[in-house]
C-alpha cells in the first residue's frame, strides 16, 4: 500500500503510455459502476443545493449569501488545536491552503436546510433525490440514511407522519432504480441521555418497517457515549440496531469501546482515533468491527489526517467500510470515496471489491434480503470485471 497523500497516478504514470491510460480509465469505470452500499449518510446532509435554493427562494429565507456560494463554501473550522497534540498519526494544527475566505460550517448549513423543509411534501422530496443522487453517482444499491428529532416548525407532523413522509420517498425509489432503503434515528448527544430515552421510546411504540435502528451523533466532544446506555438498552431489547460516532473528534480509543461494550453498537461510525491504542486495534481488528470511514469531511484542513488514518486502519487490518457521510454538503459522492481510496491510498481493486462487499455483511437488512444483495453484488462484480479488465 502507498502512503497516504499520493497524487493521482494516472497523472504520474500515463504520458506517453497508452496502455495504463486505457488501465487508469477502466479503474475509473469499474470505481464509478461497482455495487456499493452507504451505511453512514445523514439525509440533511444530501440535500442539493439546487434543491436548497429553490426551498430558500419559497420561504424567503434571507442567507448571507446565494444558497449554492454557501454550499461551495462549507468549511468547518477545527477545535482548540491543544486537544490534538502528539496523536498517532498528527492532526494539522493550521488552516489548508483550499479553505475559503469566508467559510460556513457544515451545522450552520443544516440549521438552515432544515428550516426551509416545511411539510411531508419537502421530506418524501430530499429523501427521494438523496436516493437518486445514489444510485445516478455512485452505482449505491442500498442506502442507510440517518435522520434527525423534528424541529419545531414541522411537528404537526408528530413522528408518524415524519417517518412515513421518509419511508414514501424511499418506496419511490426502490420502484425507479432497483434500490433498497433503510432509516436510522439520530441522537443528538448534546442533549440528555433522558432525551435520548424518550426518543428510543418512540421509535418502539411506532414501528415503521424502515426505522431499524438508531444511531449516536454530532460533535463527540459534546456528551461522552455512556450517557446514553438507558437508551441503547432500549434499542437492542427491542430488536433495533446500534450504531454511534466514535473516535471521531475525541482523540481517544476508550469512546469506541464504549459504544462496543456498553451502548452494544454492530457497528462504528468514523472510528479514526481507535489508533491511539494498539490493544483496541487488536481486539477490533480480530473481532472485525465494521467502522464506516469518510475520506472527505467539512474540515478541510483535516482531509490529509482523515486519509492518512483511514490508510493506517487498512494497514492494521480493521474492516473498513466507505462510506459518503454528508455527501451535498462536503461535496462528494460514494463513487468519489472510492476513487480517493484507490488514488489517493492506494487501495488496489480486489480490496476495494472486498470492502464492498463487507458492506453487505453490515448492512441492516433481514438475512434474506442480505442473501439477495450478496449475490447481486457478486454476479454485478464478475461481470464488470470481465467487461473492464478481461483474461490476457
Amino acid at each position: 500500500m502507498r502512503g497516504p497523500g499520493v497524487g493521482h497516478f494516472c497523472f504520474r504514470f500515463t504520458r506517453g503510455d497508452p496502455t495504463i491510460t486505457a488501465s487508469t480509465d477502466a479503474t475509473a469505470e469499474f470505481l464509478r459502476r461497482a455495487p456499493k452500499t452507504d451505511l453512514h449518510c445523514h439525509l440533511i446532509g444530501t440535500v442539493r443545493a439546487s434543491t436548497f435554493a429553490e426551498l430558500a427562494r419559497r420561504e424567503k429565507l434571507e442567507l448571507p449569501a446565494d444558497p449554492e456560494l454557501i454550499f461551495r463554501d462549507i468549511n468547518s473550522l477545527p477545535p482548540d488545536p491543544a486537544l490534538y497534540r502528539d496523536t498517532h498519526i498528527p492532526v494539522p494544527q493550521g488552516r489548508s491552503a483550499d479553505e475559503p475566505e469566508t467559510s460556513y460550517s457544515l451545522f450552520k448549513a443544516s440549521e438552515w436546510v432544515v428550516e426551509v423543509l416545511r411539510s411531508a411534501e419537502d421530506l418524501t422530496r430530499v429523501t427521494y433525490e438523496a436516493f437518486e443522487a445514489a444510485h445516478r453517482t455512485s452505482a449505491t444499491r442500498h442506502l442507510e440514511l440517518f435522520f434527525d428529532d423534528l424541529p419545531p416548525h414541522l411537528e404537526m407532523l408528530g413522528y408518524r407522519g415524519q417517518v412515513e413522509a421518509y419511508a414514501e420517498g424511499i418506496r419511490m425509489a426502490e420502484r425507479d432504480f432497483g434500490m433498497t432503503g433503510r432509516m436510522i434515528a439520530g441522537i443528538d448527544r448534546s442533549k440528555s441521555g433522558e432525551h435520548a430515552l424518550a426518543m428510543v421510546r418512540r421509535i418502539v411504540d411506532n414501528p415503521n418497517e424502515y426505522v431499524v435502528g438508531i444511531g449516536l451523533d454530532n460533535l463527540e466532544t459534546a456528551g461522552p457515549p455512556e450517557r446514553f446506555a438507558d437508551a441503547y438498552r432500549l434499542a437492542g431489547e427491542a430488536g433495533l440496531f446500534r450504531t454511534a460516532h466514535s473516535s471521531e473528534h475525541a482523540p481517544v480509543a476508550v469512546n469506541t469501546v464504549t459504544c462496543l461494550d456498553l451502548l452494544g453498537c454492530d457497528r462504528i461510525d468514523h472510528g479514526y482515533f481507535v489508533l491511539e491504542d494498539p490493544a483496541v486495534v487488536e481486539r477490533v481488528r480480530e473481532e472485525q468491527t465494521a467502522f464506516t470511514v469518510v475520506s472527505t469531511t467539512s474540515r478541510r484542513s483535516w482531509r490529509p489526517w482523515r486519509r492518512a488514518s483511514i490508510a493506517a486502519m487498512l494497514e492494521a487490518g480493521l474492516n473498513v467500510i466507505p462510506a459518503s457521510d454528508d455527501p451535498g454538503m462536503f461535496p462528494t459522492t460514494l463513487a468519489e470515496e472510492y476513487a480517493i481510496l484507490s488514488e489517493q491510498i492506494g487501495v488496489d481493486r480486489q480490496k476495494l471489491r472486498a470492502m464492498a462487499m463487507a458492506g453487505v455483511e453490515a448492512a441492516w437488512v433481514p438475512a434474506p434480503e442480505k442473501q439477495a444483495m450478496r449475490e447481486r453484488f457478486t454476479a454485478e462484480f464478475d461481470a464488470l470485471e470481465a467487461e473492464l479488465f478481461p483474461a490476457v
